[in-house]
């Protein structure tokens, strides 16, 4: 690693803490990552689903290694701040090929990664977690590795005891050599606190509409808070908006709170 990503990887580490947890207005595009780090952002998170999107793909696997490398590339070389990469199970078919997506991330500039469970058995996802931190190691990387457990999101398993396949899962990953556990789909006091009590490493959850804040979910003992693929979805919103304003009414006032011209090209300046 150079110097420079040996001290953003310290400081992304530095980053979670439940008394300021982390939050990531995930990007997707250099543009959606010079935004949200001109707004104060402490670091970059990307939105596998958005990163997709925005490649004309359907998120979910379907996207080439290649080119997810490639945008991850660009979008570090375009922000001072620490960049993770949300590679989805690790764009490969096994284990071997999740390292070498880790060497690819590493070349290309971030300091962390998520790769995800999904609907794989748990011990397959341990199995990509160990390679993973392998492959940073002969790198001589201080990579971040979160492991995303997908339990609560999509429902898997008999909700009595959906909470002890989460914890047992979390344990076999940390192991494995996960850094952090993160659980979208939970955002309820109980849940957390239990969540935490249980975990060793720092716990991200995922945000939106109806969560707690930042400040609340810390003092449960939340470490890093994402807002996931929300920020995407609310962009192709405003675009899905301003063209049913021209489209019907013939209107243009949706495009009132788009960000000023000299503003989102100044911010472009100079990146590549």
């Amino acid at each position: 690693m150079t110097t420079t990503q040996s001290d953003n990887a310290r400081l992304f580490r530095s980053l979670h803490t439940p008394a300021a947890p982390l939050g990531l207005a995930n990007a997707w595009d250099v543009a959606s990552a010079r935004v949200i780090e001109a707004a104060g952002a402490p670091a970059i998170a990307t939105t596998s689903a958005g990163v997709a999107w925005s490649l004309g793909s359907p998120d979910g696997d379907a996207l080439s290694r290649d080119r997810a490398l490639r945008l991850i590339a660009r979008i570090a070389a375009a922000v001072a701040v620490p960049v993770t990469a949300d590679i989805e199970g690790g764009y490969g078919e096994d284990a071997a090929d999740v390292a070498e997506t880790v060497t690819g991330v590493l070349a290309a500039g971030a300091v962390g990664v998520n790769i995800e469970d999904g609907a794989r058995p748990p011990a397959e996802l341990a199995a990509r977690l160990a390679a993973a931190r392998r492959s940073a190691d002969r790198a001589g990387a201080d990579l971040f590795l979160n492991a995303r457990i997908d339990t609560f999101l999509f429902g898997l398993g008999d909700p009595d005891t959906r909470l002890k396949e989460t914890l047992t899962r979390a344990r076999l990953y940390v192991d494995a050599g996960a850094d952090g556990i993160f659980v979208p789909g939970v955002t309820d006091a109980a849940t957390i606190t239990a969540l935490v009590a249980d975990i060793s490493v720092p716990l991200n959850v995922m945000a939106g509409p109806g969560a707690p804040s930042v400040t609340e979910l810390g003092a449960l003992g939340v470490a890093r808070v994402s807002l996931g693929s929300g920020v995407a979805q609310a962009a192709y919103a405003a675009a899905r908006r301003a063209a049913q304003d021209l489209f019907g009414a013939g209107g243009y006032d949706s495009l009132g709170e788009g960000i000023a011209f000299p503003e989102l090209n100044s911010l472009l300046s100079g990146t590549h």
